[in-house]
């Protein structure tokens, strides 16, 4: 289908009739030139000294006709290529501080420690989002960007399995991680900010309180989903040299601060025991009402404009050349029949 970029330019096409009508004519000065033959020359046809008029204004007008024509980017759309109609914008941030390191979590009938489940399941979930962008932080003692908001979901999974405890320092900047993440959201549609803040631990690190940091985030709009991480308590052999087996090993876990971060925004808490609750809680999220995107067909357009560009200078050197070989016989006709 054939298709103008930019139409509007098509309002050009009156502008040298519009200056024409405008401007002063030139004054009719000839600049004095001698000559053997002029007398010669003078003696010459109309006819075979000049291009009629009438002629020459019809081949400037093409030329024109054929610039504007290429400044309205004639293309030509093909088929409409598959765009997604609807999408989240949506900020992760995953703890990478020591505690979770803590191997009290339960994986296809194996024991593993915190951070490889999150991995694993989050890494799921990020694949299961096509047509949303997913942004994520990783925060420790400090809080970064490791992938900002991208619909490149292999690059955010691939960023997040090269994560590891201690990358952002042992400690847990809560606050620092909320902050960043309404940073980096505040540009984005307010029908689709979302955080989703995994944890197991307690703020005590950073220079921002997280519940003044929510605060901020739900001037701005932006809901936040907190996760909870940790078993009941220690799981078999693998207590061992970290907590007593039966105790529990979420005891570092500041709920009522996670619960109060996700009701300040309208979002919600969760509790992750396991995978199964992992699970259970993504499936949670998949039921958050999109925001809309464009829904107009996007198709691959192919410009044409190259061509009404070169037939115009093709035309121009044409004419040219036809001006110049015309002058030149008339001026050589001249100096034969001068005495």
């Amino acid at each position: 289908m054939l298709d103008l970029a930019w139409p509007a330019a098509a309002l050009l096409l009156p502008l040298p009739w519009l200056l024409r009508w405008l401007l002063p004519a030139a004054s009719n000065r000839t600049a004095a030139l001698q000559v053997a033959f002029l007398p010669r020359l003078q003696k010459l046809p109309v006819e075979a000294t000049a291009q009629p008029m009438a002629g020459q204004r019809g081949r400037f007008a093409l030329i024109w006709l054929l610039l504007v024509l290429a400044c309205m980017r004639p293309q030509w759309l093909g088929d409409p290529l598959p765009i997604s109609v609807s999408g989240r914008d949506m900020m992760i941030a995953v703890d990478l501080s020591g505690s979770m390191e803590y191997a009290d979590m339960q994986l296809e009938g194996a024991i593993v420690d915190r951070l490889t489940l999150v991995k694993k399941l989050l890494g799921d979930f990020i694949a299961q989002r096509q047509g949303d962008r997913i942004g994520l932080i990783l925060f420790g003692s400090n809080a970064y960007v490791q992938a900002p908001l991208t619909h490149d979901l292999n690059s955010v999974r691939v960023w997040l399995d090269e994560a590891f405890i201690g990358l952002a320092g042992r400690q847990t900047a809560i606050g620092n991680a909320v902050g960043l993440a309404v940073k980096r959201l505040t540009d984005e549609p307010a029908e689709s900010r979302v955080l989703i803040l995994i944890t197991d631990g307690a703020n005590n690190a950073g220079q921002i309180n997280p519940l003044q940091a929510a605060r901020l985030a739900a001037t701005e709009h932006i809901r936040i989903f907190t996760i909870g991480v940790g078993a009941e308590s220690a799981l078999g052999s693998n207590a061992t040299g970290m907590l007593a087996q039966g105790t529990d090993p979420s005891v570092e876990l500041d709920e009522g601060t996670l619960t109060d971060i996700a009701l300040a925004t309208g979002g919600e808490y969760f509790r992750a025991r396991d995978g199964e609750s992992f699970n259970r809680i993504y499936q949670r999220i998949e039921q958050l009402e999109p925001a809309l995107r464009d829904r107009q067909p996007r198709r691959q357009a192919e410009p044409l404009y190259p061509w009404p560009l070169g037939l115009a200078l093709l035309l121009s050197l044409l004419l040219a050349a036809i001006n110049l070989i015309t002058h030149s016989n008339l001026i050589m006709h001249a100096k034969k029949g001068a005495p």
